[in-house]
């Protein structure tokens, strides 16, 4: 499959199934903004539950939080975002497009040959807004385009309640905006977004060592989702080139199918947010460290990923398109796709299906689907062929269908189906729960 193709294909795919669209969309959309649908929210969902549980839940030095959306400006002004947050922006004399000027190619204007650029003008990329009824510079402050700054303030009142030592971490998902210029490549570039990211405060002079074991944490976290290794790789940034606050900055790249893209990265900060903010608003946070009896700024390592750039990923990964996967000769020359979500991501874990929608098959089917239910995201339907529901479950990435069928009033068995491999095999209804959860590992 084509790059480009396939792309459009799983945007075409990700609204006709329910994942993910435009919004505003009876409106004729708006750019950069997108809804997840019910099964897009069950992945995403998922992809955020684990990362929570895996750097939150299951370790003992990293503690959450739940920052606001809108601070004051002076936490933006204190950290720099008021005025370094700046995109250079060029139009187009012939066409009047306008571009980033980091993102120009030699793409042809719409207006035929090349375009004819404006010189660059800055653009501050965050989404300004007011606090109260008047609008002046007073109540001026913006949707935060990063969800860091809110761990920085709350760094000692995280601290103090919390009773933790270096080092440790504060951990938030939540949303972010920026006021992109051009959006594109679906979900990889919007102008709302959700970040999941760690602020890892450490003592300087370890912050090196540190920061090599985040980078392997988060490669190893980015694979467990079903990434391929190869469709992964590191971009370390030059010294040139870093931001004002950054002493190494390295970049994982995904093979996304417009090339190789920024999907999550791990950045050490050093100590200049905790400086900044200390200066800018007159409060003590510095670290006492009990052991030597010094008080300092931590380090922060901050390895962070964006939830929507990773559910593409994901997508990407588990999306095929196949010929002949079916057996039957009308199903054989139709193109069909299927997708490898791992169990844990699957939106639904298991479906279950009467054979057909006559005697008892469906009570025993509803009993089956209400006994499951509480376990899983469990999906019950009963109408169309078996071959259609099969296809339709496969395309939303559904590992396991139990089918009720005429054998099972007999012998109290159900037919199990892989999504994968095809395969089916019978089970005993009693079995069912014990052998599924065996299968899923969740």
């Amino acid at each position: 499959m084509e790059n480009e193709n396939k792309l459009e294909k799983i945007v075409s795919w990700a609204k006709r199934r329910g994942f993910i669209w435009p919004s505003s969309e009876i409106y004729g959309g708006i750019g950069g903004f997108y809804d997840f649908g019910p099964y897009g929210v069950e992945l995403k969902n998922n992809i955020k539950n684990l990362w929570w549980k895996t750097f939150v839940q299951d370790r003992e030095d990293v503690v959450g939080l739940e920052s606001s959306v809108i601070m004051s400006n002076k936490v933006w002004q204190a950290s720099g975002h008021e005025k370094g947050f700046i995109d250079q922006l060029v139009e187009c004399k012939k066409c009047h497009q306008r571009f980033k000027v980091d993102d120009l190619t030699d793409e042809k204007c719409q207006q035929g040959g090349k375009h004819e650029f404006t010189s660059p003008k800055s653009f501050n990329a965050m989404f300004k807004t007011h606090i109260g009824v008047v609008e002046d510079q007073s109540t001026k402050t913006y949707l935060r385009p990063e969800t860091a700054q809110g761990m920085f303030v709350d760094f000692k009142q995280i601290l103090e309640t919390s009773r933790l030592k270096l080092p440790f971490g504060i951990a938030q998902i939540g949303k972010s905006f920026r006021n992109e210029i051009n959006t594109k490549d679906f979900l990889f570039r919007v102008r709302e977004f959700e970040i999941a990211e760690i602020e890892y405060f450490v003592k300087s002079g370890q912050d090196e060592k540190y920061f090599d074991q985040w980078l392997a944490d988060w490669q190893k976290f980015i694979l467990n989702l079903g990434i391929k290794k190869e469709n992964l790789k590191l971009f370390e940034h030059p010294k040139k080139s870093l931001a004002h606050y950054s002493k190494r900055t390295v970049d994982i790249n995904y093979n996304f199918p417009f090339g190789w893209k920024e999907l999550a990265g791990v950045a050490n900060r050093t100590d200049f947010d905790l400086s900044s903010h200390e200066k800018a608003s007159g409060r003590d946070l510095k670290y006492f460290d009990q052991d030597s009896k010094e008080k300092y700024w931590p380090y922060v390592i901050e390895p962070t990923l964006g939830i929507e750039r990773l559910a593409l990923a994901v997508i990407c990964e588990a999306f095929e398109e196949t010929k002949s996967r079916t057996t039957t000769s009308q199903a054989a020359s139709e193109n069909e796709i299927v997708l490898h979500f791992t169990n844990l991501l699957a939106p639904v874990k298991v479906a279950v299906f009467p054979l057909v929608n006559k005697e008892k098959l469906p009570q025993v089917a509803q009993e089956i689907y209400q006994a499951l239910k509480p376990c899983w995201n469990i999906f019950y339907d009963e109408t169309g062929s078996i071959g259609r529901r099969y296809r339709r479950q496969d395309e939303i990435g559904t590992p396991y269908c139990v089918t009720v069928d005429f054998q099972t009033l007999k012998d109290k068995t159900v037919t199990l189906r892989d999504r994968d491999s095809m395969k089916q095999g019978r089970i005993k209804i009693t079995d069912i729960k014990g052998d599924i959860a065996q299968k899923l590992g969740c």
